[in-house]
């Protein structure tokens, strides 16, 4: 092997450590971010299951409030007009 291929094959082999270096680093960084998307996307998912059952509650007592209302309305007519 002559010197021209030593030096070559020195600066290949350190520019190969140098991308797989820096591929592993950058594979890490891309677990942690993937991991971090997932904790966010459940919170955001159980943020809208209790806003829907919040919604649903509100919904349900909402029809027997407006007619609770319809009541006290009249029965206040009723009051005024006495």
């Amino acid at each position: 092997m002559t010197t021209t291929q030593s030096v070559l094959l020195i600066i290949l082999s350190v520019f190969l450590a140098l991308f797989l270096g820096l591929a592993i680093a950058l594979t890490v960084l891309t677990i942690k971010l993937v991991k971090s998307v997932k904790r966010i996307v459940l919170k955001a998912e159980e943020v809208v299951d209790s806003v829907e059952t919040a919604a649903e509650v509100v919904k349900n007592a909402s029809g027997p409030l407006a007619t609770l209302r319809v009541i006290k309305n009249i029965v206040d007519l009723v009051n005024r007009k006495k």
